[in-house]
């Protein structure tokens, strides 16, 4: 993987003078320029997923310099180096290995065949505990069926596996499903009043078992079970109640967790791309199984796309280009993510993460400080409550925010009639962000219901929500995120950032709260003062 500051590159350069050009270009203009608009600017994916990208503000030159910016520099090279198992996560030293985590044995990707081994044994303990504890068979303490299951963690550790249960909702067994990841004690016992201790099986991820987050729930959970439940021997009542998914194995025991009740989680995959490994558990205690090798075979449907398309007809790719043409030429600080669909309501926050932990980055891999544009502020909502709230600036604002629409052709939950006037909002909000409402020179009279377009939006059209579906959409954006990354010379694959506010958290915690507190900043020390006035 080499390290090649974009904005050195020939390609950068022509782009610049391209884009000059494409300032005084409207996307009106370029649809009555080319009447194959839609076909030459949209993918066909399986016949299962269209993308769309025909609402943007380029032409097939954009694109060819576009393309021309990913050869030089050395995307195809790149994509080999992940899917062959190089260590491209650099600072942590380590391959980057969710994408393993969807094949199996008699695969042509990585060389180290026996990640494979590892990988298979962790699916087959995914299978044996989720027939076991959906069927019934796995028993309380209590001898009592397990009909809740609380996942404590946090980051991808909880957004991940909450994004698809809730996506997939119409696949969903009779199983309940809680996520605690927040610190704030009003979660936990707001989960705790809707649960049965003797009916509850909780499930802690963690890759490190050190999380701060995470295991404070997990003792405070703990110390609830013990208090609600009689028992005659702890480890017993632990072994029946607790699951650990972690890579220290050693830790998690040293806490209570019973050896066969932890499900190891690879060190090589990072907890924003983790729901196809072992994270998934809660997935596969939600929708079965099966199921849940579906949405891996759908992710591993995308990643053969990905890695054996040409640029030009890549959907990762391309998407990664355009969103690189808006941010950093175009000056766009933002992109919005817009499902219609209430199921998937929690999307725009998992991408959130997965783009702006992945590369909010502001020094490149050379180790020199940046002065281009890296990560977008991802934000979003569903359809149509959008159209109520922020729309009217999206219409109408200053502001260009580039939009991916995201819909499903046939609903799991279905009336034509909700489900027509759904979708007719979907395509009508991508027509008017693009048209507005000025037409052959004529338009509304009255200046203030002026739109006059040229806002760019993707549409991502699904057959159906489904399992398979649902695995290429989330690979189509872990790619997606992966090639903007190399494209703009930075390590996707770590988050040194967040580290900070942690250590910072527990110095306050450990060595501030006992006197009064004078050797930090003025703000620091007033805020750690007023908190102890009332504590």
């Amino acid at each position: 993987m080499k390290n090649i500051n974009p904005t050195k590159t020939k390609s950068w350069q022509i782009l610049k003078n391209h884009f000059v050009k494409m300032q005084k270009v409207t996307i009106n203009h370029l649809f009555k320029k080319n009447k194959n608009r839609f076909v030459n600017f949209s993918i066909n994916f399986k016949n299962e997923i269209i993308f769309d990208y025909s609402k943007n503000i380029i032409d097939k030159k954009t694109i060819y310099n576009l393309i021309n910016l990913a050869k030089e520099t050395n995307c195809i090279e790149a994509i080999y180096d992940m899917f062959y198992g190089e260590k491209i996560n650099v600072t942590e030293k380590r391959a980057v290995l969710h994408v393993a985590a969807r094949y199996n044995k008699t695969s042509f990707f990585l060389k180290n065949k026996s990640i494979y081994n590892n990988i298979d044994s962790i699916l087959e303990k995914i299978e044996y505990l989720s027939n076991n504890i959906i069927s019934g068979k796995w028993k309380s303490y209590t001898n009592k069926k397990i009909k809740n299951i609380i996942n404590i963690g946090i980051g991808g550790s909880n957004l991940g596996p909450l994004m698809i249960i809730e996506s997939l909702r119409a696949y969903k067994n009779n199983l309940n499903i809680y996520f605690l990841s927040n610190v704030d004690y009003s979660q936990l016992i707001n989960i705790t009043q809707k649960i049965k201790p003797e009916e509850s099986l909780f499930i802690v991820s963690s890759k490190t078992f050190t999380t701060q987050e995470t295991l404070t729930n997990f003792i405070s959970i703990k110390e609830w079970l013990i208090k609600n439940i009689a028992f005659t021997n702890l480890n017993d009542l632990l072994s029946q109640h607790f699951i650990a998914i972690t890579n220290n194995i050693n830790a998690a025991i040293q806490l209570g967790i019973s050896k066969n009740n932890i499900v190891p989680l690879l060190s090589e995959i990072g907890g924003r791309f983790s729901l196809w490994s072992s994270i998934g558990l809660p997935i596969s205690l939600s929708i079965g199984f099966n199921n849940f090798k579906r949405l891996l075979e759908g992710a591993m449907e995308m990643d053969n796309h990905f890695f054996t398309s040409p640029l030009n007809s890549n959907i990762p790719v391309i998407m990664a280009l355009i969103s690189i043409w808006y941010s950093n030429f175009w000056k766009t600080e933002t992109e919005a993510v817009i499902p219609y669909s209430n199921d998937m309501r929690f999307l725009p926050q998992y991408l959130q993460q997965l783009n702006m932990e992945s590369n909010g980055k502001s020094i490149d891999r050379n180790g020199n400080k940046i002065f281009y544009e890296t990560s977008p502020i991802i934000w979003g909502d569903v359809g149509t409550n959008g159209q109520h709230s922020f729309f009217q600036m999206l219409h109408q604002g200053t502001k260009i925010i580039p939009c991916d629409f995201i819909a499903s052709v046939i609903p799991n939950f279905f009336s034509q009639n909700h489900h027509n006037k759904l979708i007719s909002n979907f395509i009508a909000q991508t027509q008017a962000l693009a048209f507005g409402n000025i037409k052959n020179n004529t338009h509304e009279k009255n200046i203030y219901k002026l739109c006059f377009g040229n806002n760019p939006s993707n549409s991502i059209f699904l057959r159906k929500i489904t399992p398979n579906n649902l695995g290429s959409l989330i690979a189509f954006y872990e790619h997606k995120i992966f090639i903007q990354g190399i494209i703009l010379n930075i390590f996707s694959f770590d988050q040194w950032g967040v580290e900070l506010g942690k250590q910072i958290a527990n110095i306050i915690l450990n060595n501030h709260f006992e006197e009064d507190i004078k050797n930090n900043d003025s703000s620091t020390n007033g805020l750690i003062n007023f908190y102890k006035l009332f504590n």
